[in-house]
């Protein structure tokens, strides 16, 4: 009778054990698509995508199917075109956007999708313009890094 009760725990045991699985999708050109794991039928842990010429599209975490963690994201020359944080599926944090030449072009704070925050706009390197949100809309706007550094706390930058 004991034996028939540890079976029968045994068993639940392990068909409650969510099944992790590694998966790849292929293009109709039989190249690499996507590939990830999968547990309880979402996407779960770190996936890879990738451009039709091979290359990688974007790359990052996944958790409960959502987007989660900090993400890569390139264009089909693999140069990088953005990076940042997502939380839940939606990008909050620090977001970086970067020009032709991998030099970034303009980062921005984000919360939920939204801008929330500062977006510093670079050329050629050097900043040359910074705007602060709140909730999506645009409260201030600076030309010249003297008046932004003096009206603001460059901690909020972190």
């Amino acid at each position: 009778m004991k034996n028939k009760f540890l079976l029968f725990f045994l068993l639940i045991g392990f068909l409650g054990i969510a099944q992790k699985v590694y998966q790849k999708k292929y293009y109709s050109d039989g190249s690499i698509k996507e590939e990830g794991w999968m547990k309880d039928n979402l996407r779960h842990a770190y996936w890879k995508f990738y451009h039709p010429n091979g290359e990688i599209k974007e790359k990052g975490h996944y958790s409960k199917g959502l987007k989660d963690k900090y993400w890569y994201f390139y264009r089909d020359n693999a140069s990088k075109l953005k990076e940042g944080h997502y939380v839940n599926g939606m990008q909050n944090k620090w977001w970086l956007y970067y020009d032709d030449k991998g030099t970034v072009e303009h980062k921005c704070q984000l919360k939920n999708d939204i801008k929330n925050g500062y977006c510093l706009i670079y050329q050629k390197s050097k900043l040359i313009k910074a705007s602060k949100f709140v909730n999506g809309k645009k409260v201030k706007e600076w030309t010249d890094f003297s008046s932004f550094k003096r009206e603001n706390n460059l901690n909020d930058l972190k």
